[in-house]
Parts: structure tokens; C-alpha cells; sequence
């Protein structure tokens, strides 16, 4: 099976304008990203709409592609890149491009999925460290099928675990939090990029309920690695100082 990498990049951002330009212990945030993604995959390719990431990639030897800047979402930026790439593929990856940490490891795992020929859409999943972590509502939860098949995705923690009280809830059910990493079979990415909003996405705000609720089969991938997006200036700082542990 032919993998290849796409890695959606925007310069604007309401809460970190050029984030992919930002420099992390030396290099930019989007040659992080990249490298590890490279690393893993023969092809991986940036989807940008803008010509300073375009140029960015270009300098220290990336692949990178213009895509139009009208796109609602990440999953459309990347099917045009796909669709205008020029590789041979089976399955496309999509690693965002403000995960400078981002492991090989987990592409791998969201590679390994399609291993199973009912999968359509991959992603992962990390079990949550406290009831704390996971009753926050920006960190997505997952329920899955006895084979590893996303059920449902939701703000809220689910599911309800009666007769306990809720501080105890991780004692009783290992709830796992959404890492969003995902994998596409080519014909999938195709299709669903021509999906209207449904109720559920609406009602969460939550991209992959619009799959389920059109009744695509979403395998979930389980790992024990974190992955650390930049979102914010403070972001930033924080993973300069991870960078300077893990590389001295």
C-alpha cells in the first residue's frame, strides 16, 4: 500500500498569525513538522496558501504546494493538494502543521490501520491520565467497537459511568482522549470532502462526526505518546524548552 504525507499549513491564525514561520530551537516550526513526517513516508508534502510557507518549504529541501485560500477546512486543503501532487498513492496522512512533536511512531500506527480492509478513515487515540484532563471539552473523547472503531466523538465525557462518583470514573473505564491525526484511503478523502455539515458536527464542532454520521468506518489507533500542538505564543515557549531537553 502507497502512503503519502500532507501537512496543511496557514499563515493566518486569530490567536498565533505565521505560527508555521515561528522559529523553535532553530528551525522553523513547519521544517519540524516535515522532518518527521519524511522521515516515516516516501512522500510528504506542505498544502499552504501562502508564499512565504511555500518559500519556507522550498529553502531547507521540503515539497510544498499552493492551495487556493478559500477552503473552509483542513480536509479540503488537503484533498487539493493531494489531487494535484502528482504521486502515486493508496492513502493519504494528515499531520497538522503546527505538531513539531509529532512521533513517527504514531504515523506508523496510523498507517498500520489500513491493514484492516474495512478502514476508511484512521486516527488515534491516547488514553487520559486524569478524570481532570478529561473533562475538559477541548480535548475530544472516543468511544470505539470491539474492533477498534470509532462509535462516537464528543466534547462531553463519555460515557456516563452511574452508580460512581465522577472522581472515580478512571478507575471504571479507560476514557480516551482524541489525537487528531488522521489517514484517508484516497477514494474516501474524495468523497467526504463533498459532505455538507451535518447536525452532529454542528452540534459539537467536532469535523469526524460528519464521517460517522454519513457512515464511514473511522479505525482508531491507540498510543501512549502525547502529541503538542502550537497554538499560542505561550505555546511556543513551552516547546522551546522541551526542545532543549530533548536535544541539550
Amino acid at each position: 500500500m502507497r502512503f503519502i504525507g500532507i501537512i496543511p499549513a496557514r499563515y493566518a491564525s486569530t490567536r498565533f498569525p505565521g505560527k508555521p514561520l515561528a522559529m523553535l530551537g532553530g528551525k522553523t516550526v513547519i521544517e519540524r513538522v516535515y522532518t518527521q513526517v519524511s522521515a516515516v513516508l516516501d512522500h510528504a508534502y506542505v498544502a499552504t496558501d501562502d508564499a512565504r510557507i511555500y518559500d519556507e518549504v522550498e529553502r531547507f529541501g521540503g515539497r510544498a504546494i499552493m492551495t487556493s485560500p478559500h477552503h473552509k477546512s483542513g480536509t479540503d486543503r488537503i484533498a487539493e493538494a493531494a489531487q494535484k501532487c502528482g504521486a502515486s498513492y493508496d492513502v493519504v496522512v494528515n499531520v497538522q502543521g503546527d505538531e513539531p512533536f509529532v512521533h513517527q511512531e504514531q504515523i506508523r500506527a496510523l498507517c498500520a490501520c489500513f491493514d484492516h480492509p474495512d478502514t476508511q478513515i484512521a486516527t488515534l487515540g491516547k488514553p487520559f491520565e486524569s478524570m481532570e484532563a478529561a473533562l475538559n471539552p477541548n480535548s475530544p473523547k472516543i468511544v470505539t467497537d470491539n474492533e477498534g472503531f470509532a462509535l462516537y466523538f464528543s466534547r462531553s465525557v463519555i460515557p456516563f459511568v452511574r452508580g460512581v462518583e465522577q472522581d472515580e470514573w478512571l478507575e471504571h473505564y479507560p476514557f480516551v482522549k482524541h489525537l487528531g491525526l488522521y489517514a484517508y484511503r484516497k477514494e474516501v478523502l474524495e468523497a467526504v470532502t463533498r459532505l455538507p455539515q451535518s447536525s452532529l458536527e454542528m452540534a459539537e464542532s467536532l469535523e469526524q462526526l460528519r464521517w460517522l454520521q454519513n457512515g464511514y468506518r473511522i479505525r482508531v489507533a491507540l498510543t501512549d505518546l502525547e502529541t503538542i500542538g502550537i497554538d499560542t505564543p505561550e505555546d511556543l515557549a513551552r516547546a522551546e524548552e522541551r526542545v532543549k531537553k530533548i536535544e541539550g
